[in-house]
């Protein structure tokens, strides 16, 4: 078995370990540390971060195309004998690398990143193809909702048939913003939803998306698309917390006018969720759990430091706490560091 050094350290202390515990004898003890085979580098992890490194180039281009006002313009220019082909054309190339990458996958499952790779620049070729079907079908309403409703429907699609991670971050990306920009033309585009402001629908987004994933977790992990749901919906769920402590259920004008003290009831549940995130991964050892609830739990502290210290300390004295503070976590994190190298070369 190819095996990284990595990977080699761990199975070969669990296999030392298994001996010790009379689970395994010498002779196969031999026969499985005998079976692996180390690999130099890890050529693996290499196509994924340069397939990862493409990709993102990709998108910086057309991020690049679309500040270029004048190039920009020369190519509508050029397809300005028909608005239909500006939608068709992409639509078309889109359909085409779909298929092309669903072929692949089917006759050539080892080329996983480049397969991922190919179905990524149909998704791009879909986000155009829809905003040109909004510029033509604009009515001046400001309903941008069913476009990204559409971009749902082919996203989830094609994420969900391609087991394709990348794919389905884009669907649940598009659902999120389906659902701020429809919550929005609802509310006549003002701070309020049903007495909600965007915080708190979000909130409320996030917690149904964690719901559905573990509802639906057997399919999601069959398809290979259940770690990046649960990642989004922590997302959602944890960055709409934070915002809501720092501004709460109120608009722009009102905020400016409430306390610290007002505030502090949803500090107070951004520090709850954080908890009992932490206490579900520790008995159920999940890492993620555990890495949002840490993470969000240190940036709900510095939150409240900033908000409480800033204007009331000196300067020098709120610098020198929080480095001090952040020295401190560096040096639990090297001990923890230090701690699982030891164990590892055991």
């Amino acid at each position: 078995m190819n095996v990284t050094r990595k990977q080699e350290r761990i199975i070969r202390r669990a296999l030392s370990e298994w001996q010790q515990e009379g689970a395994l004898n010498a002779d196969e003890y031999q026969k499985l540390a005998g079976s692996l085979k180390r690999v130099a580098f890890d050529w693996q992890r290499l196509s994924r971060y340069a397939f990862w490194t493409a990709l993102a180039c990709i998108v910086i281009a057309f991020g690049s195309l679309f500040a270029d006002s004048e190039l920009l313009e020369s190519i509508l220019t050029f397809f300005a004998f028909s608005s239909f082909s500006r939608i068709v054309l992409p639509a078309l190339l889109a359909a085409i690398f779909y298929l092309w990458g669903f072929s692949r996958q089917r006759r050539e499952t080892q080329w996983h990143y480049s397969t991922e790779a190919i179905v990524f620049i149909g998704v791009l070729l879909t986000a155009i193809a829809l905003w040109q079907l909004g510029e033509r079908f604009d009515n001046g309403s400001g309903n941008v909702a069913p476009l990204f409703l559409v971009g749902c429907v082919i996203y989830g699609l094609v994420g969900f048939f391609s087991r394709s991670g990348l794919v389905w971050l884009f669907f649940l990306l598009a659902w999120g913003n389906w659902f701020g920009a429809e919550t929005g033309y609802m509310s006549g585009w003002g701070a309020y939803w049903l007495g909600m402001n965007y915080p708190i629908r979000f909130i409320l987004f996030g917690a149904a998306l964690l719901l559905l994933c573990y509802l639906l977790q057997g399919l999601l992990i069959k398809r290979q698309l259940f770690t990046v749901s649960k990642a989004m919906g922590l997302t959602y769920l944890f960055i709409a917390l934070w915002i809501m402590s720092i501004f709460g259920n109120y608009d722009v004008d009102s905020w400016y006018s409430m306390s610290s003290a007002t505030l502090l009831p949803w500090a107070l549940l951004f520090a709850v969720a954080s908890g009992v995130c932490i206490a579900i991964a520790l008995k159920t050892d999940d890492s993620m759990l555990r890495r949002f609830g840490v993470t969000f739990l240190a940036i709900n502290l510095y939150t409240r430091y900033f908000e409480y210290f800033w204007d009331g300390m000196h300067k020098v004295l709120f610098f020198m706490i929080l480095a001090g503070s952040l020295a401190l976590i560096g040096r639990y994190a090297e001990k923890i560091w230090h701690a699982g190298e030891r164990d590892i070369s055991r």
